[in-house]
Parts: structure tokens; sequence; C-alpha cells
């Protein structure tokens, strides 16, 4: 029976690399898509981020696949007016999904279009993985006269299931990272995981932010799972993109207790400035389809061959305008289709 996937291309320039995700879908197997509107195509047409329609037809497939939302159209500073970036988030709250997972391992074909050394960033193989539903994103927050505030909260129960998939995950080892130093949550978070590292024979550390991110840009092959919280993930994984050479490289997936159905969807975002042009980079987009392949239809050997893709393209000279070149989306797409 073929999977069942809803796609939801969104804003910008995700309508596109949503087609070169789906004609790559096509040299693989057999999917059932599903098209959605989500974000600011949500908006124009109803009004809202996310329907419950979608959320339903979501939760009824076995994987959502997202390309990009957001753009000047619908930027607000209105709490009351919608924001494509809520389609988001109701996704995300909607399918219970709390693990977010960035890969970042640079193709060997650009270890000389990151900003850092060749030599600093050869054997760089790490997973960001985030918890995405507690914390100061989702704790009370508001505005009284002259003082602002935003409440970071997490409970033993959160900071137990994101431990679990980070170990899960690791190969090597898992570093933990917080601010036990200065914050009651990270001291919570530090106890916890320590509780679930004794019950694994995978090593665990423990790192403070500030030093987490210096040690990234200076011996980032040292690190295997980096296991944190929700806005230091945020950061982070930002910053370890550009290990790649371009946020155009970077994948994610989020998920749940397994349940569910899982989202997969490029870090970068909609890129409203090309939008239309034929210009966008799809590879982050595939290297979400080989996530969505492998974490969400346990399907690895697909996944494994659209990575291999992937990188034999990029071997044999492809290059996007982000990453130097003059490669359009479609050439892009057929020279990836080419290697599979």
């Amino acid at each position: 029976m073929a999977h069942r996937i809803v796609t939801l291309p969104g804003d910008g320039i995700g309508p596109e690399i949503m087609a070169a995700a789906e004609q790559v879908l096509g040299e693989l197997g057999d999917f059932q898509l599903e098209e959605q509107l989500v974000g600011g195509a949500s908006i124009d047409a109803h009004g809202t981020a996310l329907t419950d329609e979608v959320l339903d037809a979501c939760r009824g497939a076995d994987a959502a696949l997202l390309a990009a939302v957001g753009g000047p159209k619908w930027d607000t500073t209105d709490p009351a007016k919608p924001r494509p970036e809520q389609g988001l988030l109701g996704l995300r709250k909607g399918l219970g999904l709390f693990a977010n997972l960035r890969p970042v391992r640079p193709s060997p074909a650009l270890l000389d279009s990151s900003p850092l050394k060749r030599e600093l960033i050869e054997d760089t193989d790490l997973l960001v993985v985030r918890e995405l539903t507690g914390g100061i994103y989702f704790g009370e927050r508001g505005l009284n006269g002259d003082t602002a505030y935003d409440t970071c909260v997490y409970s033993e129960a959160e900071v137990e299931r994101i431990a679990r998939v980070g170990f899960e995950l690791a190969r090597r080892k898992v570093t933990s990272v917080d601010k036990a130093n200065i914050l009651e949550t990270s001291r919570l978070w530090r106890k916890v995981v320590d509780r679930v590292g004794a019950g694994e024979d995978t090593p665990l550390e423990h790192m403070l932010v500030d030093n987490a991110a210096m040690q990234l840009v200076s011996r980032p092959a040292e690190f295997d799972v980096i296991l944190t919280e929700n806005m230091f993930g945020d950061i982070l994984s930002d910053e370890a993109a550009m290990l790649t050479g371009s946020l155009g490289m970077l994948p994610s997936a989020s998920l749940g207790d397994g349940s569910g159905p899982g989202l997969f969807e490029p870090v970068h975002g909609s890129a409203p400035d090309i939008a239309g042009t034929g210009t966008a980079n799809p590879l982050a987009m595939f290297g979400s389809v080989a996530l969505m392949l492998r974490h969400g239809l346990a399907m690895e050997n697909e996944a494994t061959a659209l990575e291999s893709a992937v990188d034999r393209a990029l071997g044999d000279g492809l290059r996007t305008p982000d990453l130097g070149g003059d490669a359009t989306t479609e050439a892009a797409t057929r020279a990836v289709v080419a290697n599979l």
C-alpha cells in the first residue's frame, strides 16, 4: 500500500522546492500525495495559518512534508492578526512533535564553501536534538507598562522524553547543552539527563551553551549528538548550519512519540526575494525528504540512496546560486535524479 504524505508547499519558494521534492519522490517509490495549504497561503484563503481540516489531514497521514512559510506580505506586529509561522507552531503542537532533529554533515564537495577552514570541518557529522514544545517559546509572556517578560518552564517528563531520543540516536556520545550555572530550568535539565544517561551505555558530557557555541566553530567534528532545550537548540542549529556553507543545505525532522506522523522541512525560510525566479536551492528539501524516508516511513535504503545522489551531484560540480554557482532549481533536481 502506498505511503500517504500530506504536502504543504506554503509560501515564497515553497511551491518550487515542493515540486522538486515530488519529482524525486516519484523516482523512489509509490507515494500517495495530498497537497494542503499552510502559512500565508492559508491566511489568504481561510484567514488562519492552519485550519482544523489541514491538521486532521496531517494526523491521518503517514508523514507531513512542509516546504516554507512566511513573507513580508503577512508581516505584522499586531498580536490579533494571523502570522504564517503560527501554522508551523500549530502543526508541531497539534501533532505532538516534541523532538526536532537537525543533522549537520557537510558534503565532501562543499568543504571549501564553509566560512571555516576545511581542516576544521572535515569529518563533521553531528545531530542537534532540540526540545520543541517547551521552554521560553511556550511559557507565559506579557507586557506590563514598560516591562516585558517571557517565562522558561520545563518539567522532568519533558526533559526525560527528549533525552531518551538523544541517547537513542547517538553513535559515539551525547553532549547535553544547558546554562546550569545560572538557570534553574537548566539545573533540572542536567539532573534528569544525568538520570537517563545512567541507564545508557553511551557516554554523556555536559557543556554550557556559551562554551558549546565556541566549540561548534573550533572543533565541530568532536560532536556527535547535541541535546538541548528549545531556544538554545534554535540558535545552535542555525550556527551549525554554516558549517555546511549555506542555510540552504540543512534539513530537519520533527518527531513525536511514534503514534502519529512526523513533520519534515528544510530549515531555510521562504526566501520571497527569489520566489518565482527558479533559482531556489532544493537540496535541503531533498535532505528533508531523506529524513522523512528514514524516520517517518522506515525506508532506510531509499533515504541513503537520496543522500548519496545529492553528494554525487555536488561532487560532479552542481552549484546553485547560494553555493556560488548558477544551477537552477530544475537543473539541480535533474542532477540529483540522474544520480539516483
